[in-house]
């Protein structure tokens, strides 16, 4: 059903695919961080250390929480990525690290990219909006947006894809695709998922 509803594009260079999050895995996930963040455990499970983000707190999901379900979502997913970009099957998924990224005003995602050969993130909440232009002329508000890069703007080229993300929203792409978050202005916090994994080594280097 998943890999049905997934959506592979190419803005540029690399494939991406856009799907969306199950709604009781985003519950079962903002439970667990508004809990942790309530007990203290969250400052064990800080993640900060091993990331780029200007942001409030970046929390590494423990096992417990990536085999109630996560590690489905993201494997199935992963195994539709592959299949419909290479028409190619995967037996190996490698789950090298997931985390929650917890954003707020002002805050921001500079930008970086990841480890291994597929990531992706995804959108567990979102403040009401994203606040107003700083001036008001402006065209297009890009407070909070996902920023995508790859190559240069050139004629009939596109070097940059921006997503106004929604809730339960999820990218998937390669890990080498450099990415950054813009930051927003107002009430309200911005979390997202991310993650991290390898495939088979032999698909991985297929180009």
């Amino acid at each position: 059903m998943l890999e049905s509803s997934l959506n592979v594009t190419r803005p540029f260079g690399p494939s991406m695919g856009f799907a969306k999050i199950p709604k009781d895995l985003i519950e079962k996930i903002n439970k667990f961080v508004d809990v942790a963040n309530t007990t203290g455990y969250a400052d064990d499970l800080n993640f900060g250390h091993k990331l780029a983000g200007q942001v409030t707190q970046e929390i590494k999901l423990p096992s417990k929480i990536i085999n109630d379900g996560l590690m489905k979502f993201l494997g199935v997913l992963t195994k539709g990525y592959i299949k419909t970009t290479l028409n190619k099957e995967i037996t190996k998924f490698e789950l090298l690290s997931a985390w929650v990224v917890r954003q707020f005003e002002g805050e921001y995602n500079p930008p970086h990219l990841h480890n291994g050969h597929v990531s992706g993130v995804g959108y567990l909440m979102l403040p009401k909006n994203f606040g107003t232009t700083i001036q008001n002329t402006k065209k297009k508000n890009t407070h909070g947006e996902i920023n995508f890069m790859h190559g240069s703007e050139q004629f009939l080229s596109v070097g940059l894809k921006s997503e106004k993300p929604q809730i339960s929203d999820f990218y998937i792409f390669p890990s080498y695709l450099y990415h950054f978050v813009n930051p927003f202005y107002g009430d309200g916090e911005r979390r997202s998922i991310s993650f991290n994994a390898n495939v088979d080594e032999d698909i991985a280097k297929d180009h």
